[in-house]
C-alpha cells in the first residue's frame, strides 16, 4: 500500500505545534510502516527538517513562489501530486487538505479552533485583514476537510468531543491518538552547557518560563500580586515563535519583570525549561498542549489552567487554575518559588507521567488506521455537509 503525507510544515520554517508534531512523528512513522510504502509532499519554500529517508519512504518537492503558492498546492498542486502517484491513502495531518477524487483521506484535526463560528475564531485577534482572511481560509478549509474525510484523527479526548460537536460528527467514530514527547528534550545534567545559555542570554535571575501567545496577561497580573521581594529576586521570561505578542507582555518588560525571547532555538528552549523554577501554561484553548510535555521531559514543575485537554494532559504532574484567576496563580507562583520540597515532587510527577507519552505508540496508531482504511475505506465514516 502507498500512503502520502502532507509535509509541507516542515518545509516551511515553522516552530512549534504542528511542525513539532510532525518533526517527531514522521521519523516514527518511518520505523513502522514498512512493508508498506510512504510519500511525503513538500515545498520548496524553506529547507525540509528531516533525517535521511529509508528505502520505503519517497519524498515529493512542490513548488512555491509566492504566498499564494501555499492556497495553489492545497487546492490544485498537491492533489494532483497524489493522484499522479496513486497514493492508497492521503493523510493531511494539519487540519487542512484536499484529496483526490476517489482516494480515502486521513485528517488530523489537532483541536477544534478552525471548525468555530466565524466571530469566535475572529474574536480576541488582532483584526489586520491579512490575519482575518487567513483565519476565515482556514475555518472553510477545516470543514471541507472534515466533510471529505474517510478517517478522523485527533490527539486528545478534550478535542474529540469539541471536534465533533463543533462537525456534527459522532464521537465515537473520531481516533484519539496523543502525541508523543519531543525527542529534543530532556533533562540536562551539564551544568556547564546550563551556564552558558544563561551567560549568552544573560539570565541574572532564577526565572519562571512562559509562552507569550498563551494567556500572558494572567501571568503578569499575578505577578505583580507578589511580594516585592519576590518579585526583585526573579524573573519572567516569555518566549514564541513570533514577535506579535500581546501588548501586556511589553508593559512586564518596562516594568522590569519580564524578558522576551523570539524564535527560540530547540537546544536553547530546552535548556530555559531546564533551568526554570516553573514553567507557566495558563492557555485558554489546547488540543493537547505539547510544551507541557517538554516541561515534564526536562523536569520543571508546571502551573497550567484547567481548560480543554490540559487536566487530561497532565494528570496530577502539576497545579492547575483558572483561566482568569490571578490571585489563585499568585499563590501557587508564591509556593513554587519558595517551597524547593514541592518543586521536587512536581517534577517526580511530570517525569513519571511523560514516559507514557511516546512517538513509537502514535506512529503505530496512525499506520493501523491507514491500514484499515486501505482495506475497507467503506467502514469509516464520512462527514456529510
Amino acid at each position: 500500500m502507498k500512503i502520502g503525507l502532507d509535509l509541507r510544515y516542515l518545509s516551511h520554517g515553522i516552530t512549534g505545534g504542528i511542525a513539532t508534531f510532525l518533526a517527531n512523528l514522521t521519523p516514527a512513522l518511518f520505523d513502522v510502516i514498512a512493508p508498506d510504502f510512504l510519500l511525503l509532499y513538500a515545498d520548496r519554500k524553506a529547507p525540509l527538517r528531516l533525517p535521511s529517508l529509508p528505502a520505503h519512504v519517497g519524498l515529493r518537492m512542490l513548488p512555491y513562489h509566492t504566498k499564494l503558492s501555499t492556497v495553489a498546492n492545497d487546492f490544485v498542486g498537491l492533489p494532483n501530486a497524489l493522484a499522479r502517484d496513486g497514493v492508497h491513502v492521503a493523510h493531511f495531518p494539519a487540519n487542512v487538505g484536499v484529496p483526490p477524487a476517489g482516494t480515502p483521506a486521513v485528517l488530523t484535526l489537532h483541536d477544534e479552533i478552525n471548525l468555530l463560528p466565524l466571530p469566535e475564531i475572529w474574536r480576541g485577534h488582532r483584526k489586520s485583514l491579512y490575519t482575518l482572511s487567513t483565519m476565515t481560509l482556514l475555518h472553510f478549509q477545516s470543514r471541507i476537510a472534515v466533510r471529505r474525510a474517510q478517517a478522523v484523527l485527533t490527539v486528545s479526548d478534550h478535542a474529540r468531543k469539541r471536534i465533533a460537536h463543533c462537525a456534527g460528527i459522532d464521537p465515537a467514530r473520531i481516533v484519539v491518538v496523543p502525541h508523543g514527547c519531543p525527542s529534543d528534550m530532556h533533562v540536562i545534567d551539564d551544568h556547564g552547557r546550563l551556564d552558558a545559555v544563561r551567560r549568552t542570554l544573560r539570565l541574572q535571575r532564577p526565572f519562571v518560563l512562559a509562552d507569550g501567545l498563551k494567556n500572558p496577561a494572567l501571568l503578569v497580573h499575578a505577578w505583580r500580586r507578589l511580594p516585592a521581594q519576590l518579585r526583585d529576586e526573579h524573573e519572567i521570561v516569555f518566549f514564541a515563535r513570533t514577535p506579535r505578542v500581546l501588548p501586556i507582555v511589553h508593559e512586564a518588560i518596562a516594568d522590569g519583570h519580564a524578558r522576551f525571547l523570539c524564535r527560540v532555538e530547540r537546544s536553547t528552549l530546552c535548556a530555559l525549561f531546564n533551568m526554570a523554577r516553573t514553567f507557566v501554561f495558563p492557555s485558554w484553548i489546547e488540543g493537547f498542549g505539547i510544551p507541557l510535555l517538554e516541561a515534564m521531559a526536562c523536569g520543571t514543575p508546571i502551573i497550567a489552567s484547567n481548560r480543554a485537554a490540559i487536566p487530561e494532559v497532565l494528570g496530577d504532574a502539576g497545579l492547575l487554575g483558572a483561566v482568569d484567576d490571578a490571585d489563585a496563580l499568585s499563590a501557587q507562583l508564591e509556593l513554587l518559588l519558595t517551597s524547593e520540597g514541592r518543586r521536587i515532587d512536581l517534577r517526580a510527577r511530570g517525569l513519571a507521567r511523560v514516559r507514557s507519552y511516546t512517538w513509537s505508540s502514535a506512529a503505530q496508531q496512525v499506520v493501523d488506521v491507514y491500514r484499515e482504511l486501505g482495506r475497507a475505506p467503506r467502514r469509516w465514516f464520512v462527514a456529510q455537509p
